[in-house]
């Protein structure tokens, strides 16, 4: 518990410099790195607004210490919109999808008001993750990762990391490509798009997109999807 409470204990300091969150988004951290914890608030401005979005990360917290520090959160800042994982293929370190939905299910109870999804690229998977989940009394918005594939060898190492899938005909579509980043570019906008609207199809409405540090790609997907930079939006 003493993890999740260091992890309150810096969005409390965050709170306390009038940051002025509204919503925060709980994850496990990368694998410890010198014995030390860190936490990380980034400051989105869009448009003539500004959101601010808490961003909560904890070196070695385990999943079933994330419930507690989303409770941790909501008892301290109950008008703060918590945000947490979900993985359609089950975390890498689960024993079980079940299992892994547990602690989803778990989260919930604590005050979780959405989950985001690793990232996949197969939607038969999110659907019938979709479905179990619902199965199982969780109702919040199970928002959809998507990750735009623009260098496909790194995304594919990225995703054996994460435990996710790379079907053959994604890696069909950047075959030969690796000296052409223009082109892998253009596949990348298109396939991810081309995902997008399948989903969208089936009344999916929100989506969290892995920029990867990529603006541009996303920016180009957000195009092709029919949003434009001033706000209007036509029919994809």
């Amino acid at each position: 518990m003493l993890k999740g409470g260091l992890c309150v204990a810096y969005l409390s300091l965050f709170v306390r410099l009038q940051l002025y969150l509204t919503q925060a988004l709980t994850w496990r951290g990368p694998p410890l790195v010198f014995h030390s914890w860190w936490c990380v608030v980034w400051t989105v401005v869009l448009g003539h607004f500004v959101t601010r979005v808490g961003i909560v990360g904890c070196n070695w917290l385990m999943d079933p210490v994330v419930p507690d520090l989303v409770a941790g959160i909501k008892k301290r800042y109950p008008d703060i919109e918590v945000s947490v994982s979900a993985y359609p293929e089950k975390h890498p370190e689960s024993a079980s999808l079940d299992a892994d939905i547990d602690v989803l299910k778990a989260k919930v109870d604590a005050g979780a008001a959405r989950a985001i999804t690793q990232f996949f690229f197969d939607n038969d998977l999110y659907n019938r993750y979709v479905d179990r989940v619902r199965a199982r009394g969780i109702d919040i918005p199970i928002v959809p990762g998507i990750l735009p594939v623009q260098n496909f060898k790194l995304a594919k190492n990225f995703a054996t990391r994460a435990g996710a899938t790379v079907p053959a005909w994604l890696a069909e579509k950047f075959d030969g490509l690796d000296d052409d980043a223009d082109t892998r570019k253009l596949v990348a906008a298109a396939v991810a798009a081309g995902q997008v609207q399948k989903l969208a199809k089936h009344g999916v409405d929100n989506f969290h997109f892995y920029t990867m540090n990529r603006s541009d790609l996303v920016f180009a997907i957000s195009h092709l999807l029919g949003f434009r930079a001033n706000g209007a939006q036509k029919a994809a």
